[in-house]
């Protein structure tokens, strides 16, 4: 893989994670995880192209076009599977902080 293919990956990967991630606005996914998604994915997708007989060595619009695909498709899935739990967390720390709250059958506080 030359530096070409990994400079486009790069710039396609984080473009398509955060254009991906305020595509989906209601969803509470954080902005580094469709990020970092989306480099991972448009990587995968510039290996991908190589073993599939692209040129990677030169700027071409179909590698792009495997790379914005498998990072669009990536960060898709990423935004949509990671959901916050509103509140969740806060219920943890209060169940913590006060000791009558009942214990389960293993003896742990919710």
């Amino acid at each position: 893989m030359t530096g070409n293919a990994l400079i486009h990956a790069l710039v396609v990967g984080v473009s398509v994670g955060i254009l991906g991630r305020f595509v989906l606005p209601g969803r509470d996914a954080p902005v580094w995880l469709a990020i970092a998604v989306g480099l991972g994915a448009a990587l995968l997708g510039t290996i991908t192209a190589r073993v599939a007989g692209i040129d990677v060595a030169a700027p071409s619009a179909l590698r792009l076009a495997v790379q914005a695909g498998f990072a669009g498709a990536a960060v898709t899935l990423a935004v949509v599977t990671a959901r916050r739990t509103p509140g969740r967390s806060i219920r943890r720390w209060h169940a913590a902080a006060d000791p009558s709250a009942p214990a389960d059958q293993e003896g742990n506080r919710p």
